[in-house]
């Protein structure tokens, strides 16, 4: 069965190389731009894992993760904090929000899909990205 994961980022090209990774895996990515549209999809699209920026128009990552984990349909949805701030005291008060992982960016993409893969019980053959 396919996965799905919900990408929340407000810029456009790092929506495109997240969704580019991951469809050439063989996941569905479903896309939103503002922390109140992930809130809205999670709600309608139940995804297998959240991939949730922290700076975000409208409702920032902190606030979209906080609703979907107060949710009784969507709060088993596991997300993943994906942020260009990494100081000191900010995965603390990420994973306080409810995020259950976190990645600052620049990040690589290899611990990118191993952090996924992990999540979503897969097992990846080492080295090729190829689903075992």
């Amino acid at each position: 069965m396919e996965k799905i994961v919900l990408v929340v980022e407000d810029e456009l090209l790092n929506r495109k190389l997240l969704r580019d990774i991951l469809t050439h895996r063989g996941t569905v990515v479903i896309e939103a731009g503002t922390g109140r549209e992930g809130v809205d999809l999670a709600n309608e699209k139940k995804p297998d894992l959240i991939l949730m920026d922290i700076q975000l128009p409208v409702m920032d990552g902190m606030e979209a993760t906080r609703l979907i984990k107060a949710n009784q349909t969507t709060r088993h949805i596991p997300i993943v904090a994906l942020t260009g701030y990494a100081m000191e005291g900010d995965e603390k008060r990420m994973r306080e929000a409810g995020c259950d992982e976190y990645l600052s960016k620049p990040f690589r993409v290899k611990e990118l899909l191993k952090m996924i893969d992990s999540i979503l019980g897969l097992r990846s053959i080492e080295g090729t990205g190829e689903k075992a």
